[in-house]
């Protein structure tokens, strides 16, 4: 087999293996709160020095397109959860900022998610299989820059 038809046979079970346990964690995603994709934004936010970041830079993190992002940043402001400054740098840029309410929520949703995802991917492999799955996958994630 070839180098390209290995390439191509990863890609597949990789690509299957996302879609699969994605619409596994969807189904149990355990709040009413909060929508699986906000929660993406709510989680990235939370990983940022200071809980913020250039919507700019958000997009970059997320699985949707910029003007999803966009109304999605607003359904969560208008909730509370984040809050939309203008960049002091750059007056045609936002800044994206968790709030103490949204970091609440996000970490109560977390606790939860987090035993499915461990329930989900944890149970199906070891624990020397999630090691390495974690460096191939940041490897893949991060391309030629590595």
């Amino acid at each position: 087999m070839s180098n390209k038809a290995k390439a191509v046979d990863a890609w597949e079970a990789l690509f299957r293996a996302e879609v699969s346990v994605l619409r596994h964690l969807n189904s149990e995603f355990p709040s009413a709160e909060i929508a699986f994709n906000e929660y993406d934004v709510l989680f990235n936010l939370s990983r940022q020095p200071g809980r913020r970041l250039r919507i700019r830079d958000l997009n970059r993190h997320l699985l949707l397109t910029q003007p999803s992002v966009s109304r999605l940043v607003d359904r969560l402001a208008a909730r509370g959860y984040i809050v939309k400054e203008s960049d002091p740098g750059d007056g045609r840029g936002t800044i994206v900022c968790l709030t103490d309410a949204g970091f609440e929520v996000f970490r109560r949703v977390a606790v939860v998610h987090a035993e499915s995802i461990a329930t989900r991917v944890g149970s199906a492999l070891t624990a020397h299989e999630l090691e390495q799955l974690t460096i191939l996958c940041n490897k893949l994630r991060l391309g030629s820059d590595a």
